[in-house]
């Protein structure tokens, strides 16, 4: 009888161990994100990015570790690695992505920076799996190593097989040590990466310490000064608490006709301003008045008194930095707009008091002759160049208001006379629509903001083109049987010419004007801020 008791203990506590152990193994395997990661080689891997929220599956419980990664896939796991926000701008011109698709912003955001294309100027291909080697050049976009100066080899048994256009790529990540070959020597460049490849790979990445740092520090700081134009003070705080501006510039002070300075500034946003961190650079302009303009400046005595002026203000108000905005000088005024700036200047750095003054390019037109831009760079802290208006309103020709070449002729141009920590550059935040006569020549051009050009867009169903030289979408029309064109501002046009600045190493952007842009373009330029400033050394 007691060794049939002991029987029964003993086979009791076979059966209560073995219940056990298949508690504990339920319960472990519960506390996996996914119930099919078990037995990959990726498990640790793809629970650390998901964890991050780098990473996702391709239901509530399944991540398909063994599967092919989609093009729409990969890039939203890119952009998610970079801390990149969805860009839902209406402006795309793809026609397999819509914009109802739960991956519509994260290929958005990835177009504007350049990060991806389309496997055709109006395709995607969103579905369509990413081979190894196509996962090779997006990765060194990404990591900006692209132009590393590897060989025409990458070192792989299989190199003959590896496109052109992709070698430099995987002898890239193969240096790096992101991407390996299989245990033969091939990197078999044509297969589809998978899933759990990819967070293999994009976990690699995060083991580099310094790149690990970068990603996840705060994007460094440069101006961003937003304009005021045709709001309220509330409706200006508003737009800004959506946008990256952190320089603020309400139109307060302006010289009228009687050669008075009017003051129209509101404490308020002074008080706003400290409150959310934000400087305020008061603009000073002068109605584009050559007359009047030429009046007070040509006097030494007018000069001197609306410098005072000016300090005065600048002084009961407790403002940061003013910006003169004095367009339409008369060339003969030339010297006396330097030497306003010169006394100006002079009496705002004792009173630790920014000055900037809005410039336009340098196209050798008597509109900029007032400008003498070397000296202008001496005397003023800032000088923000009007990156815009390369065809305006009443030009005869229809054209971009801000193509990228534009933009970069101009700025190049300016820094040799400018030191480039001076320079700012200014982005419009509007449009023309052109209607055109039968011949193509101009018949009138509308000025529009951009959530009119959007509405347009929208309306006519356009679907634009992109141009890589002029860093634009072209668009055309048919209304009321009149031909109209529009070089389209938006996300990546924008981006484009951030990036522009970020390259010539330039003190910041300014944006013409607060509450013309359409709302999708504060994502756009937050993803610019932090992308354009990675290095990934």
């Amino acid at each position: 009888m007691k060794h049939i008791f002991n029987r029964f203990v003993v086979t009791a506590f076979v059966l209560f161990g073995m219940i056990t152990a298949s508690v504990h193994t339920v319960g472990a395997q519960s506390l996996l994100p996914f119930d099919d990661i078990s037995n990959s080689y990726a498990k640790q891997e793809i629970i650390d990015l998901y964890n991050k929220k780098i990473i996702t599956g391709t239901s509530g419980r399944s991540f398909s570790p063994a599967a092919s990664i989609t093009r729409a896939e990969f890039v939203t796991v890119l952009d998610r690695l970079l801390g990149l926000e969805q860009a839902a701008s209406p402006i795309t011109p793809f026609t397999d992505v819509a914009k109802k698709a739960w991956y519509y912003g994260w290929i958005q955001a990835a177009v504007q920076l350049g990060l991806a294309d389309g496997v055709s100027t109006s395709l995607f291909a969103p579905a369509k799996p990413v081979t190894r080697q196509e996962a090779a050049v997006l990765l060194t976009r990404v990591l900006k190593k692209q132009n590393n100066g590897t060989s025409a080899k990458a070192g792989f048994a299989d190199d003959a097989r590896i496109a052109a256009w992709a070698i430099p790529s995987v002898a890239a990540v193969r240096s790096l040590g992101l991407m390996q070959g299989d245990s033969n020597g091939y990197f078999r460049p044509e297969d589809p990466i998978t899933r759990q490849e990819t967070a293999v790979m994009i976990h690699r990445v995060l083991q580099n310490e310094k790149w690990a740092a970068e990603l996840a520090a705060k994007p460094k700081e440069s101006i961003k000064l937003g304009w005021q134009y045709a709001q309220t003070t509330q409706q200006y705080e508003n737009n800004i608490l959506q946008s990256n501006v952190n320089t603020l510039s309400p139109r307060w002070f302006f010289i009228e006709a009687s050669g008075e300075l009017s003051d129209n500034a509101d404490p308020s946003l002074v008080t706003w301003a400290k409150k959310h961190n934000k400087k305020v650079w008061a603009l000073v302009g002068n109605r584009s008045d050559q007359d009047m303009t030429h009046q007070i400046l040509s006097q030494s005595a007018s000069r001197s008194t609306l410098v005072s002026k000016l300090a005065a203000y600048a002084k009961k108000y407790g403002i940061d930095g003013l910006n003169i905005d004095f367009e339409n000088v008369a060339p003969q005024d030339r010297a006396a707009l330097t030497a306003f700036v010169t006394e100006l200047a002079k009496k705002l750095k004792a009173m630790n008091i920014t000055l900037s003054i809005d410039v336009s390019p340098d196209r050798g037109t008597d509109w900029t002759d007032a400008f003498d831009y070397s000296a202008l760079g001496v005397q003023a802290d800032y000088v923000v160049l009007m990156g815009y208006d390369e065809h305006w309103g009443g030009s005869p020709i229809a054209g971009p208001n801000a193509s990228l070449g534009f933009d970069e002729a101009a700025v190049n141009k300016l820094v040799k006379a400018v030191p480039r920590e001076k320079v700012i550059l200014a982005l419009p935040f509007y449009n023309r629509d052109w209607d055109l006569k039968k011949d193509g020549s101009v018949e009138s051009s509308e000025f529009i903001s951009l959530d009119q050009q959007n509405t347009i867009m929208s309306k006519y169903a356009i679907k634009p083109k992109w141009d890589a030289k002029l860093g634009q979408y072209t668009a055309a029309y048919v209304k009321n049987g009149v031909k109209h064109q529009i070089w389209v501002e938006d996300g990546r046009s924008l981006t484009a010419k951030y990036k522009l600045a970020a390259e010539a190493k330039l003190a910041g952007l300014a944006y013409w004007y607060v509450g013309g842009e359409s709302p999708d373009i504060w994502a756009s330029m937050r993803n610019a801020d932090r992308f354009l400033g990675y290095r990934f050394l």
